[in-house]
């Protein structure tokens, strides 16, 4: 990460909203802005492999559900941020990850300017291919400021977004039983 480059393009900013940067509550602003997005799109430089390798060996393979795995991330087109929860069932083939793995997962991806839609494939195939359950699938309930703070000005509203994977995508009574465990 370019952290000078976002320091120059923070002042900038403010200057193009008619702010001073060298005002007294401005003049550190570019330099916390840098640190900031360095947390806050981390997951740019980061993958899900390192975090879903460390499997252990099973014997049942039933569904597993992690649910209510808080996130935050950004929206690409507006550059505000969308928060909410992210839900992931999978249906191991042998193997599992330790359940901490699932929101790293999440976070690796979450990290990024992108969109919800995009976010939930993302997890959904970083499952598929680094830990080749028998189904795989997500759910992810967000709340978008870009629709909350302008624009519509929506507060409260949640898109939900789903993608479901291997054997899951056929079986729908383990897709209700997803549902209802959610509940």
């Amino acid at each position: 990460m370019d952290t000078e480059k976002i320091k120059t393009a923070v002042k900038l900013f403010l200057e193009g909203i008619g702010e001073d940067p060298q005002r007294e509550g401005l003049i550190e602003t570019p330099d916390r802005v840098a640190r900031m997005c360095e947390e806050i799109y981390g997951g740019l430089s980061g993958s899900a492999q390192e975090h879903l390798s460390k499997q252990f060996s099973v014997d049942n393979n039933e569904i597993i559900l992690e649910k209510d795995i808080t996130f935050y991330s950004t929206c690409e087109h507006h550059l505000l941020p969308f928060y909410g929860k992210a839900h992931i069932a999978y249906i191991p083939n042998g193997k599992v990850v330790g359940l901490s793995k699932l929101a790293r997962a999440v976070e690796v991806y979450a990290r990024r300017p992108q969109i919800q839609e995009q976010l939930t494939g993302q997890i959904a195939d970083a499952l598929e291919k680094y830990i080749a359950p028998q189904g795989i699938m997500v759910m992810i309930e967000a709340e978008h400021m870009c629709m909350t703070m302008r624009g519509i000005k929506k507060p409260g509203s949640k898109t939900v977004t789903y993608a479901v994977r291997g054997c899951l995508a056929e079986d729908t009574d383990k897709q209700k039983m997803f549902m209802e465990m959610l509940r």
